[in-house]
C-alpha cells in the first residue's frame, strides 16, 4: 500500500483529563459531501485507540509540504509530541496545531471495526484552510508535491 500516494495528516483529540493526544495518519479520505463526512483509521495496537474512539470528536490536520519534522514527531513513540510544536485549543476544545495546510474539526459520526483497525468517520463542523502546498506520502517518503506536476486538460 506504500506505493499509493496519499496526503499526510495528524489527527488530534483530548484524553479524559483534557490533555492533547495526536498521531500521524495517512489513511484519510472524503466520504460524503452532504453531510460533509471524512474518515481515517487507527490500528488496534495504538495506545490511544480508546481515547480516539470514545472522545466523540477529533481534528484532522492536513499537513503542509514543509511540515516533515511535525510528521516525524507525531509518528514517534515515547516523546512529548505537543511540546515540539505550536498549538492551542479551538473553540471546540480540540488541540489545533499551527501551520497545517488545512484543519477539519469533526464530531465522530460512526466507528466501524475493520480487521486490525477501527475506521472513524467524522462529520466536519469547522474547516480552516491556509494557502500552502500539502504534503505527499509515497514509498515511505514524504514531502511537498514535486514542482513538475501535470495538469489534465
Amino acid at each position: 500500500m506504500g506505493n499509493y500516494p496519499t496526503g499526510v495528516t495528524v489527527v488530534t483529540t483530548t484524553d479524559s483529563d483534557g490533555n492533547p493526544v495526536g498521531l500521524t495518519v495517512n489513511s484519510f479520505a472524503s466520504v460524503s459531501l452532504d453531510p460533509l463526512l471524512v474518515l481515517w483509521s487507527i490500528d488496534h495496537g495504538v495506545s490511544t485507540i480508546k481515547t480516539f474512539t470514545e472522545q466523540g470528536k477529533f481534528a484532522v490536520h492536513i499537513l503542509a509540504g514543509d511540515q516533515q519534522e511535525l510528521c516525524k514527531t507525531f509518528a514517534s513513540k515515547n516523546v512529548d509530541r505537543f511540546s515540539r510544536c505550536k498549538w492551542d485549543f479551538s473553540k471546540n476544545e480540540l488541540p489545533i496545531i499551527e501551520g497545517a495546510f488545512a484543519v477539519l474539526e469533526c464530531n465522530t459520526f460512526k466507528t466501524v471495526e475493520a480487521g486490525d483497525h477501527t475506521i472513524l468517520i467524522g462529520e466536519v463542523t469547522n474547516i480552516q484552510i491556509d494557502k500552502k502546498d500539502p504534503m505527499l506520502y509515497h514509498r515511505r517518503q514524504f514531502g511537498p508535491i514535486p514542482e513538475k506536476f501535470y495538469v489534465l486538460t
